[in-house]
């Protein structure tokens, strides 16, 4: 069994990782329903928050079939993520949770995210200040570090542990790398094999298969795995590979009725979440993996991705439901 504080979850549980625009409430609970033993909040901007800023308080809608939930905030300034968790805790989730991962510029540039992995005694500071403020276990997701110069995330998780962290989630990659190259998984298990941690482990970066998954667990010991990319399109994802972790065989592939079902659920809670525009918007990224492998498809998604009225988009998908029995090609 892996604890996050008072929080019981299985051996080798499976995260969703926040993820922009995509870990959204109806993403999320589809994640839920498949397996996802933790799912976690889009990033939300401190300063966002603490000046009731429509987009980011949108963001701390959480509901019960999503618990475990962990919401997640980003920023540098003491003050005002002082204020975010004030804000956050009211809202009753499981977990709060701290971005020093983003890799993206406009997050950059402002000293959050990964930038604060150029200025450690900060990110340890604040780190132990927003511990105090709250009740809630406080995890935090980061990566190996700035660049591969200044690497020391052995040390740095270590350091966050003792100011009163209750889980680490490390994204195999530095900042400098953005998403290129591979993952790297042995920095993150010298973090787990320091015998001084005491605290869940997870490993983040390139776990596209349940293949990969076994081997973060099996090969690099790590207490869990947190997923993202993998999972845009395929909330299936989470029960393959617990279904390959317990069995050894590969479940098989959700049937293209499944998945235009999925899809249409996934749109029709988008729409009932965020309106029409943002609904039809935000899914649209989902509808490669959600049909990948599907042969002749190509004019339909062309359709589906250009269509602006989601009424239309639920008749193409009941016509796929009908129409594409399994013509699938090999994934």
């Amino acid at each position: 069994m892996v604890k996050i504080g008072n929080i019981e979850l299985p051996e080798f549980p499976l995260l969703l990782a926040p993820m922009e625009d995509v870990s959204d409430p109806p993403f999320r609970a589809l994640c839920k329903e498949q397996g996802a033993d933790v799912v976690y909040t889009e990033f939300i901007s401190s300063e966002g928050l603490i000046r009731d800023a429509a987009k980011s308080t949108k963001k701390l809608d959480i509901y019960t079939k999503e618990r475990p939930v962990g919401i997640q905030i980003f920023g540098s300034n003491l003050k005002s993520m002082l204020g975010a968790v004030d804000i956050v805790e009211k809202t009753k989730p499981d977990i709060i949770d701290i971005n020093y991962g983003c890799p993206v510029k406009k997050v950059v540039c402002k000293g959050a995210g990964a930038g604060i992995l150029k200025d450690i005694p900060l990110m340890v500071s604040l780190t132990k200040e927003l511990v105090k403020r709250t009740s809630l276990p406080v995890t935090v997701k980061t990566r190996l570090g700035w660049d591969e110069k200044t690497i020391q995330i052995v040390d740095v998780a270590e350091r966050l542990q003792d100011v009163g962290i209750k889980a680490i989630s490390i994204h195999g990659r530095t900042r400098a790398q953005m998403y290129k190259g591979d993952a790297d998984w042995t920095k993150i298990a010298e973090i787990k094999n320091n015998q001084r941690m005491h605290i869940p482990v997870f490993g983040n970066g390139d776990v596209n298969s349940p293949e990969r998954a076994k081997e973060m667990k099996d090969q690099y010991g790590l207490d869990g795995a947190m997923i993202g990319r993998a999972s845009i399109g395929n909330p299936w994802f989470f029960n393959q590979v617990k279904h390959f972790l317990k069995t050894g065989n590969k479940k098989q592939e959700p049937s293209i009725y499944e998945r235009a079902e999925m899809a249409k659920r996934h749109l029709k809670m988008a729409v009932d979440w965020k309106g029409e525009i943002l609904g039809v918007l935000e899914t649209r990224r989902h509808y490669g993996n959600y049909f990948k492998g599907i042969a002749n498809f190509k004019e339909i998604k062309s359709r589906i991705l250009n269509e602006k009225n989601p009424f239309e988009i639920y008749k193409e998908l009941d016509w796929i439901k009908q129409n594409f029995s399994e013509e699938l090609v090999s994934l």
